[in-house]
């Protein structure tokens, strides 16, 4: 039986997006955008309780397209709403649109989000050598840096804890434990 990390449940859907998603560097605009919007909405949650949910997500919040989220009207916050296939929080909802107007502003600025986002940790994953969950941070100064200018841009839902957990999942940080077989694997990007 293969060892993984101490936050991994039984549920393939978990294991399987801890073996071939968390932790590996994500260059793509729109799977950025995806992870900044979800991650948001796992404010106060589990990640299990949005990876459940996240083909919902997908289908209701257009494959998570900014252009057409930035585009949400109240009508289409009241209809995702809702959906029980959500997390039906009016304030996460809200901030889904606003999120993807500044994704787009940025977009403008940087060219591209990746190039913006990824400037946090010096263009490369920070590779972490954790021996055991306690150790892992639940924020960094450079999740903290990033919040901070998040928020400076208009982005919501975006606290340096989120923002942690949104570098360790698109593989800005490694942060596999050493036990984790994952870990040798990541590390080597």
């Amino acid at each position: 039986m293969k060892q993984r990390c101490g936050w991994v449940n039984d549920d393939p859907l978990y294991a399987d997006y801890h073996d071939q998603e968390w932790g590996v560097p994500v260059h793509d605009d729109r799977m950025l955008f995806e992870m900044l919007i979800l991650e948001g909405a796992q404010a106060g949650l589990s990640w299990y309780t949005v990876l459940k949910k996240r083909e919902r997500y997908r289908e209701v919040f257009d494959g998570f397209v900014p252009e057409t989220v930035a585009g949400y009207g109240p009508d289409k916050i009241e209809a995702l709403l809702a959906d029980p296939g959500l997390i039906r929080n009016r304030l996460k909802m809200q901030a889904a649109v606003v999120n993807a107007k500044a994704f787009l502003r940025v977009r403008e600025e940087f060219g591209t989000f990746d190039r913006y986002i990824w400037q946090f940790v010096g263009g490369r994953p920070l590779v972490n050598h954790w021996g055991s969950m306690k150790e892992v941070p639940a924020s960094t100064p450079e999740s903290d840096r990033m919040s901070k200018d998040l928020k400076k841009r208009g982005f919501k839902f975006v606290g340096s804890t989120i923002c942690y957990a949104y570098m360790q999942a698109t593989g800005m940080v490694m942060d596999h434990i050493l036990t984790c077989f994952r870990h040798e694997e990541c590390r080597a990007r």
